[in-house]
């Protein structure tokens, strides 16, 4: 039986508990054999300057999901094209991976632009989506609302931003409680986002 695997795409620009509260309740709470934390070079639609360097998100995603033994981080968009685009790292991954079927995770406010990625058309015909609660502006189009391939889960909402997080870090303020402990150390051992 193919192992079913839930992908989690990110820039984990730092990882923090909200994404792991999320994560460990979606592993938990499907038919998801492992989740992959996919740590994401470049967001076609975000910023690049104020990314950190990709191995240094990799190590910390690594380190913070470290007692989570359903939980994997990926670094296998770091040797595609970028930037990265789903659809492609899904034709990577089904290639790489024949034993496994890959479902996408994404917050509600990536649904109601879902329709802006590159061949979405063909990401909703062919993968299962989750969706979590995220508080955020504008609807979801009519036609995702209740389409077979996208299953809402009920996770609590977590309105914790890695924004947030490297702005406080940088004017000196503590925000130890909204990382793990590993990813706090090491955060602060490198002096990160200061």
């Amino acid at each position: 039986m193919k192992k079913q695997i839930g992908l989690f795409f990110g820039s984990f620009n730092p990882i923090h508990i909200g994404h792991l509260i999320i994560a460990n309740h979606l592993v938990e709470h499907s038919a998801m054999d492992e989740l992959w934390l996919v740590v994401t070079p470049q967001n076609p639609f975000k910023e690049k300057q104020s990314l950190l360097d990709n191995h240094l998100r990799l190590e910390m995603t690594n380190l913070a999901i470290d007692e989570y033994p359903k939980l994997r981080a990926s670094n296998i968009e770091f040797q595609l094209p970028q930037p990265n685009y789903t659809v492609n790292t899904l034709a990577y991954l089904e290639e790489k991976h024949p034993q496994a079927n890959f479902a996408l995770i994404m917050g509600e406010d990536n649904l109601k632009s879902f329709h802006k990625w590159k061949n979405y058309e063909y990401i909703l015909a062919n993968y299962p989506i989750y969706v979590y609660p995220r508080i955020s502006e504008g609807d979801i189009p009519q036609s995702l609302i209740n389409h077979p391939q996208i299953t809402r889960i009920n996770a609590p909402i977590i309105e914790l931003s890695a924004t947030f997080i490297r702005e406080e870090l940088k004017v000196g303020r503590n925000i130890r409680p909204l990382l793990s402990e590993k990813v706090w150390q090491y955060i602060d051992k490198l002096g990160l986002y200061r």
